[in-house]
C-alpha cells in the first residue's frame, strides 16, 4: 500500500515578500522558513503547508516559469465574509464578492499576487440539497 504523507502546494512568485504577506494576512500562516528563493507557510496547527518559490529559480523548470493559468487554490474557511473583510482593508485584488453558490458554499474569489485565482469558501450553515 502506498502511504501519502504530506501535501504541499507551491507557488511560483516574482515578489515573494508580497506573496508571503497575502497569505498569512488573510489566513493566519506562520513563517516556517524564509530564504530569498523560497518560504514555506504552516497553518498554526501544523496540519497545512504552503510554499513560495521564486519563480525563475533553478529547479523550475524552465517550461513551468509562466504566470499561473488553469487551476485555482481553493481555501475552506469558517467565515468567507471575514476574509472578505481583510482583502478589502488590505486592498487586495477581489475578483468577486462573497456569494452563496448552488452547492451550499458561500465563496469569495480573489487574485494573488502572481495572479492566480484564490476561492475562499465556507460551508453554509443548515443547507441541504
Amino acid at each position: 500500500m502506498k502511504t501519502l504523507n504530506r501535501i504541499m502546494t507551491n507557488i511560483c512568485s516574482d515578489n515573494l515578500p508580497e506573496t508571503k504577506n497575502f497569505y498569512i494576512k488573510l489566513f493566519d500562516f506562520n513563517v516556517d522558513y524564509d530564504s530569498d528563493w523560497f518560504i514555506h507557510l504552516i497553518s498554526k496547527d501544523k496540519k497545512l503547508e504552503l510554499g513560495i518559490i521564486n519563480r525563475t529559480n533553478e529547479i523550475v523548470p524552465k517550461e513551468y516559469q509562466i504566470k499561473p493559468q488553469g487551476f485555482y487554490i481553493t481555501f475552506v474557511v469558517d467565515n468567507a465574509d471575514e476574509i472578505f473583510a481583510i482583502a478589502k482593508l488590505e486592498n487586495f485584488e477581489i475578483v468577486s464578492q462573497p456569494e452563496d453558490t448552488f452547492y451550499g458554499q458561500r465563496r469569495l474569489l480573489l487574485k494573488d499576487p502572481n495572479g492566480a485565482l484564490v476561492d475562499v469558501s465556507s460551508p453554509i450553515e443548515n443547507f441541504s440539497f
